[in-house]
C-alpha cells in the first residue's frame, strides 16, 4: 500500500485573500516518533510506503508552555533547565507530541496510521486561541490510542477489530483535559485519518483500511493500475465554509458525528489524506491525474533517488507524489484569477469570489 499525505491551507472566509508567506514547503517520508516507539511494530502484515508534503499560508505559531519549554533566559538560569530549554520538541503528559504542525493544521504519518487535521485558523484572533495546538493534540492522542489497542498491536488479539472512532473520542476527551485550566487554550479542528489493518473476518486476512472522518478534510483511495478512484470520504458541513469540527464551543463529538468506513484495498493502491487546501483548489479529476502523472514520472526516473524498485511509486515515490500534488494546489491557490472548486461553491452560495 502506498500513502501520500498532503497539507495546504486555503481561505478561511470568502472575503479573505490567500497571501503567500515566506514559509517554505516541507516534506518527508514519516513524521518523528519518540525513541521508545521506534521499535514498536503493528501486528498487521501490511504497511504503508509513505510520503508527505506541506505548505502553509502563514508560519506556525509556537506552542505555549507547558507544551513547549521556553528557551533559557540567561547563562545564570539553573543548569537543570539547560537540556530541556534547548529541546524545541513539544510535549504533553511527559510524552513527545506525535506528528508535525503546518500553520494551524497537523499531520501524522506512520507505517499503519496516517492523518490530517485541519485547525480552524480564526482562533488566532481570539484570546487564548490556538487551533494548531488542538489539531496536533487530537492527532497525537488518536495515534496513541491506536498504538495502545491490543487489536492493533497484539498478536494474541489478532481476531479483534480496531475501533478508530472510539480512539478519536478518547483523543478528543484527552485534548479537552490537556487544554483546560490551568493550561486553558481554545481551538477547533477537523479530523481525518486512515488506519491500515487486516480483514479479521476473512480467512485470507487481506488488507483493510479503516477511514475515519469528521469535517471537510478528505481521504481518497486510488488504484493506479486501473486509473480508478475506489473510495473517497464525504465532507461534513454545518453550512458553507463551516465544517463539522472538534473543540471549543462546537457541538460535534466523535462518538456522534464521526463517520468510519472500511475499505478493502490491494497492494499498490494509493491512500491520500488531504486538507481542504488541496480539494478547494483542485477538482477530483485533477487530483487523480496529478497522482497518475507523478507515479509515471517516478517510474521513468524523475523525482530523486529511489531506495529500491520504482514500480507503482515504490522506493520513495510517495514523497514525490505528495510534493507534486501540493505544488499543483499551490499554483491555483496563489492565482487570483484561477477557477477553483472553492470559488465554484462560493458562487453557488451567492458570494463574490475569484481565484484559489
Amino acid at each position: 500500500m502506498r500513502a501520500a499525505t498532503t497539507r495546504s491551507r486555503t481561505l478561511l472566509h470568502p472575503s479573505t485573500r490567500w497571501v503567500s508567506s515566506q514559509t517554505a514547503p516541507t516534506a518527508g517520508t514519516k513524521t518523528p516518533l519518540p525513541e521508545e516507539a521506534l521499535h514498536q511494530k503493528p501486528k498487521s502484515p501490511f504497511y504503508f510506503d509513505t510520503g508527505y508534503a506541506l505548505f502553509a499560508k502563514r508560519p506556525s505559531r509556537p506552542f505555549p508552555p507547558p507544551f513547549l519549554s521556553p528557551p533559557s533566559g540567561s547563562f545564570s538560569d539553573p543548569l537543570s533547565t539547560h537540556n530541556r530549554s534547548r529541546d524545541r520538541r513539544s510535549y504533553v503528559n511527559g510524552e513527545m507530541i506525535r506528528g508535525i504542525t503546518n500553520g494551524d493544521d497537523a499531520v501524522l504519518v506512520g507505517e499503519n496510521f496516517i492523518g490530517a487535521n485541519d485547525g480552524v485558523g480564526a482562533w488566532a484572533t481570539r484570546e487564548k486561541g490556538h487551533a494548531a495546538l488542538w489539531s496536533r493534540l487530537i492527532l497525537h492522542f488518536w495515534a496513541l490510542e491506536a498504538e495502545r489497542d491490543a487489536s492493533v498491536t497484539s498478536a494474541a488479539a489478532a481476531s479483534s477489530e480496531p475501533n478508530p472512532v472510539e480512539y478519536l473520542q478518547k483523543a478528543y476527551e484527552q485534548t479537552v483535559s490537556a487544554t483546560s485550566s490551568p493550561n486553558e487554550w481554545n481551538g477547533t479542528t477537523t479530523a481525518c485519518a486512515a488506519l491500515l489493518h487486516h480483514n479479521v473476518k476473512e480467512p485470507s486476512g487481506g488488507p483493510l483500511l479503516y477511514v475515519t472522518n469528521l469535517g471537510d478534510s478528505q481521504c481518497l483511495v486510488m488504484r493506479p493500475r486501473n486509473e480508478s478512484l475506489i473510495y473517497k470520504t464525504t465532507e461534513q458541513w454545518h453550512w458553507f465554509d463551516c465544517p463539522r469540527q472538534l473543540g471549543t464551543n462546537s457541538p460535534d463529538t466523535p462518538s456522534v458525528n464521526a463517520v468510519m468506513d472500511k475499505v478493502d484495498i490491494q497492494e499498490n493502491d494509493v491512500v491520500l489524506t488531504m486538507s481542504d487546501g488541496v480539494v478547494d483548489n483542485l477538482w477530483e479529476h485533477e487530483v487523480i491525474q496529478t497522482i497518475l502523472d507523478s507515479i509515471q514520472k517516478w517510474e521513468s526516473g524523475e523525482g530523486g533517488e529511489a531506495s529500491g524498485d520504482r514500480k507503482g511509486g515504490a522506493g520513495g515515490g510517495m514523497l514525490f507524489v505528495a510534493q507534486e500534488l501540493v505544488k499543483a494546489a499551490r499554483v491555483i491557490a496563489e492565482d487570483p484569477y484561477a477557477e477553483s472548486p472553492f470559488m465554484e461553491r462560493a458562487i453557488e452560495e451567492g458570494l463574490a469570489m475569484e481565484g484559489g
